[in-house]
């Protein structure tokens, strides 16, 4: 019987540039492959492929999905086995802590001709600029409409009572966590609960949600309180000793938009747009923060005002979107060179040696 998949993002394209959670995924783990090389060296192949197989014999796997491309894996983790293989590549560089001895290099680089390759140089280095000028158009735009919704944000931010705020994040720590504490040093785990991607905003709730007894969604409007209560949360969670997934937002990753709690069985997170939800199963329920923390009448009041600056937000986001996309077009041309310029025969060779080593530690668990 196969094991069960995780999916999230642990890097992202964000307000504040590409920001990476990807330490705190595969800190503690015994030992961590980082995969090198350059586009369409069959880094995503390797790491789905090797997953695919330790998941069929029934291990349990975290897939860490690439923010960039919706079709491919930034590494996989089988925490039983203490294993991790990612893609080390910029921008998600990752710098070893006991190399060799935890961290071993994977140069996928020793698969291509680079003589073939020297001789498209130009075309190459042509490529790289254009696909790293949009992703840095990307981010400035992304930045561009964190400020427009920071202006949305104050509408709600200046109608608030933080007084029910505080006893309404009270009340939930007692519902959630029942005087309960655990005598052990907590997990804490950062991720993303989505991302902006190419292919516009993505996220993995249903399949990180789906075993738990008990899912909060919160409803409300920006500056209502929503990622101040989830940090309040977490440190609850893990001030009692519970493990605890924080979710951080795709967009803006200071800010959070999801707790999961596996040990007491509840997730609660924000449920609006572009990751909204809604109850569909028993065990589900809303968490109205408008309602409870927002003074009655702020969305009639201020009507015209909030239309505007939400058209604002939306039409800065959909234009940083695009420029993801035009970066994933120029990256998909500097694959095609490369892709020819590969003996994919090294790198299955590669996927051999990598995953004898995994069958050796597997063998002494």
């Amino acid at each position: 019987m196969a094991g069960k998949i995780l999916n999230y993002y642990a890097g992202g394209n964000t307000a504040r540039g590409f920001y990476s959670l990807y330490e705190s995924n595969i800190e503690g783990l015994d030992r961590i492959f980082i995969l090198k090389g350059g586009p369409g060296t069959g880094k995503s192949s390797l790491i789905k492929k090797i997953g695919k197989v330790w998941n069929e014999k029934g291990y349990d796997i975290e897939l860490l999905h690439c923010s960039s491309d919706t079709k491919s894996v930034d590494g996989v983790v089988i925490r039983a086995l203490g294993i991790g293989i990612v893609d080390g590549t910029a921008p998600h560089v990752i710098e070893p802590k006991a190399p060799g001895a935890v961290e071993e290099y994977v140069n996928l680089g020793e698969a291509w001709d680079s003589k073939l390759l020297a001789e498209q140089k130009t075309e190459i280095q042509h490529l790289a600029t254009k696909k790293k000028e949009a992703f840095q158009t990307a981010y400035q735009t992304f930045a561009r409409a964190l400020k427009i919704h920071d202006d949305w944000e104050r509408y709600y931010i200046h109608n608030m009572n933080f007084e029910a705020a505080n006893k309404l994040t009270q009340d939930l720590v007692e519902q959630l966590f029942q005087g309960k504490t655990l005598d052990k040093k907590a997990d804490v785990r950062h991720r993303f609960l989505g991302a902006a991607t190419p292919a516009g905003a993505k996220d993995f709730v249903p399949n990180l949600t789906e075993d738990l007894t008990h899912r909060y969604f919160i409803k409300g409007r920006p500056g209502s309180g929503k990622s101040t209560m989830l940090k309040k949360l977490a440190k609850a969670s893990e001030e009692k000793g519970f493990d605890v997934e924080v979710y951080h937002c795709g967009f803006d990753p200071y800010s959070l938009d999801m707790i999961i709690c596996r040990e007491l069985g509840f997730a609660i997170f924000d449920s609006t747009a572009p990751h909204e939800y809604f109850p569909e199963r028993e065990g589900d329920s809303i968490v109205d923060m408008y309602d409870i923390t927002i003074r009655t009448g702020t969305d009639e009041r201020y009507e015209k005002e909030i239309a505007l600056v939400k058209e604002r937000y939306t039409e800065a986001m959909q234009e940083a979107i695009g420029k993801l996309a035009e970066a994933k077009s120029w990256h998909g041309s500097l694959e095609e060179i490369y892709v020819k310029a590969m003996d994919y025969g090294v790198v299955d060779e590669w996927a051999k040696k990598i995953q004898a080593e995994i069958e050796a530690i597997a063998a002494r668990k």
